[in-house]
């Protein structure tokens, strides 16, 4: 896997989301910060967890100027009711044929159980609001993953 490198523009991308609207990384350009969250499969147990925190740190992400976007290789009908199930409160991405993974260098070979098999890995991203990528975040633990990526950005952007 090869990450975009720090200090470039992340790369651009224009996906569906949950209610199959399409949106584009440069609608936050100038405006605000963006985690860009990599995840495998909506509904799992991990997944949820990860979500979940999120969820319920978005008003500290939305007073530190930040957007969240969750990518996954679900389709948008699944994304929508991972979403309302568990009241997610901000965008979830559409990305079946993993383009804008493997932009981002998170679609690769995976183990689970001794079987291998390609899938999404957990990284997420922090775009500044001048869409140049600031940090990586590459291991990620989903049950701490909203409080890791806002000390980051206090530390950092604010």
């Amino acid at each position: 896997m090869a990450f975009p490198k720090i200090g470039n523009l992340a790369p651009a991308f224009t996906l569906p989301d949950q209610d199959g609207e399409p949106v584009s990384l440069a609608d936050f350009r100038d405006h605000k910060n963006v985690i860009l969250y990599f995840y495998p499969k909506a509904m799992t147990p991990g997944c949820t967890v990860q979500a979940c925190g999120l969820r319920d740190a978005r008003a500290r992400y939305t007073r530190a100027g930040t957007e969240i976007l969750g990518i996954s290789p679900d389709t948008p009908a699944r994304l929508a009711k991972f979403r309302e199930k568990e009241k997610l409160n901000f965008t979830l991405l559409s990305d079946p044929e993993h383009k804008i993974a493997a932009k981002y260098g998170v679609w690769g070979k995976k183990k689970f159980m001794g079987r291998e098999f390609m899938g999404v890995h957990r990284v997420s991203f922090i775009i500044g609001a001048d869409g140049r990528l600031k940090h990586i975040m590459e291991k990620v633990n989903t049950k701490t993953h909203h409080e890791d990526a806002l000390q980051w950005l206090k530390q950092n952007l604010e």
